[in-house]
């Protein structure tokens, strides 16, 4: 894991296309901005898990796991 110090109105960019940016800083709590392009989703860990497990549940195929084709042909 990267770990950096970031003051508000800082950011960080990954892959050239994804920037977090401090937007406020208020006690114990961190306000970040993310901007991706819009095919690129982005969702806080509670909801990303929530979706995960739902998905799980209806039998859907999750996006994060591509190598589970769940293929039934021999």
């Amino acid at each position: 894991m990267l770990v950096l110090s970031r003051k508000k109105n800082e950011s960080i960019v990954i892959n050239d296309d994804i920037t977090i940016v401090v937007v406020e800083i208020r006690g114990d709590k961190v306000r970040l901005g993310v901007e991706a392009p819009k095919e690129i989703p982005v969702h806080r860990r509670e909801v990303f898990e929530a979706i995960q497990r739902s998905q799980m549940a209806s039998g859907a195929k999750s996006p994060v796991k591509p190598e589970s084709t769940g293929s039934s042909s021999s």
